[in-house]
């Protein structure tokens, strides 16, 4: 769970984003940081037991800089105005799926799969759904995964129009062949982060999406 206090400073923050007022409040963001740190920990002790490929992650493995990228974006704000918990067990330098949390005043959720994955990356995944298309059906249909999620995440931005090149309309798995985008969400309330049992709660579905990990890093590792 994060503090109440947390919640405020993420607040504040969003309302006064600049370099002055986040110097002012350095000793705010030092306590926010400990609980961020803290909440890391907590999913940490709680996903490892469940999902065996996390086990040598740290806590430095798992959060995100404060400060924002703003060198090509035209908002130049300084500093995120949310937190982000990423699980994965790719290695430094290696792209692998995982599970994601995401707390933010302007919309939570929880996530998994593979996001937007580079060229290599995505004919690999393609051919293993080509290849084990079953597989990968048998997860999106099970009764927990639909309870939780549904099915992928589906827009203009991740789902070709077209086959992709050197696969026929007609191939059977042509709907999971046509994302270029492997992942899956749900939203939640912000205020259940400060619930006792937020890590548990959030556990429960995050581990929902173990099989569909399973599936993108096999096709992932099967050639290094």
């Amino acid at each position: 769970m994060l503090s109440k206090d947390s919640l405020q400073f993420l607040d504040d923050l969003k309302a006064n984003n600049n370099r002055d007022w986040f110097l002012d409040n350095k000793k705010r963001y030092e306590v926010f940081k400990k609980d961020y740190q803290q909440l890391v920990g907590d999913f940490l002790d709680a996903m490892k037991p469940l999902d065996p490929s996390l086990e040598m992650l740290e806590i430095k493995n798992c959060t995100f800089r404060i400060n924002r990228d703003i060198r090509f974006s035209k908002d130049k704000s300084p500093y995120k105005d949310h937190i982000g918990v990423w699980l994965s067990s790719g290695a430094k330098g290696k792209n692998r799926s995982g599970y994601y949390v995401h707390i933010a005043r302007a919309g939570s959720f929880i996530a998994g799969g593979f996001y937007c994955p580079e060229a290599d990356d995505l004919k690999k995944v393609r051919k293993e759904i080509a290849y084990f298309y079953e597989d990968l059906e048998e997860i999106i249909k099970n009764k927990s995964f639909k309870k939780e999620y549904t099915d992928f995440d589906r827009n203009e931005k991740n789902l070709l129009k077209n086959p992709p090149r050197g696969y026929e309309k007609d191939h059977p798995a042509i709907e999971f062949l046509k994302l270029k985008s492997f992942e899956t969400s749900q939203k939640f309330d912000i205020n259940e982060v400060t619930d006792e049992d937020f890590v548990s709660k959030m556990t429960k579905k995050l581990i929902v999406l173990k099989p569909l990990n399973d599936f993108i890093n096999r096709a992932l590792t099967s050639e290094e």
